[in-house]
């Protein structure tokens, strides 16, 4: 009888990296009435945290309905909202890439502008807020 060998432990090593680092999945059903974000940080952990840094002065300026707090000495975190400025979640930013924050962001439904100063069409005033009783478009809700 022949028995399989365990796997070598680098293999097991990146399972474990790999793991540790996939990407933040929104969980739909505590983001009902998802109505506007805010990105809490500090100006010195941005120094060291280049993506996040370059949406935060960059990226956030063409999103409608998400601003930036600067809170002495927190870690960079996106916070969504409800329609009453009531927390549904608090994602980590640290361990992000700028594409990967951006792509969150979208699939949230922040409505992003091509320059900051564009109007926001009126379809999208109330971005990301789905009308109550709406046909979600996502199938875990």
């Amino acid at each position: 009888m022949h028995l399989p060998l365990p796997p070598p432990p680098l293999l097991l090593l990146l399972a474990a990296v790999a793991a540790a680092t996939t990407t933040f999945r929104p969980d739909w059903n505590r983001l009902q009435g998802l109505a506007r974000a805010r990105v809490e940080t500090c100006g010195g952990q941005l120094n060291r945290l280049k993506e996040v840094k370059a949406f935060v002065t960059q990226d956030i300026p063409l999103y409608h309905n998400l601003v930036m707090k600067h809170l002495p000495g927190a870690d960079p975190e996106l916070v969504l909202l409800g329609h009453r400025f009531e927390e549904l979640e608090r994602i980590p930013l640290s361990d992000m890439t700028r594409e990967e924050i951006n792509a969150l962001v979208q699939e949230l439904g922040f409505y992003r502008k091509a320059s900051p100063d564009e109007p926001v069409p009126p379809e999208y005033l109330r971005a990301p807020a789905r009308p109550a009783g709406g046909t979600p478009d996502h199938a875990d809700l």
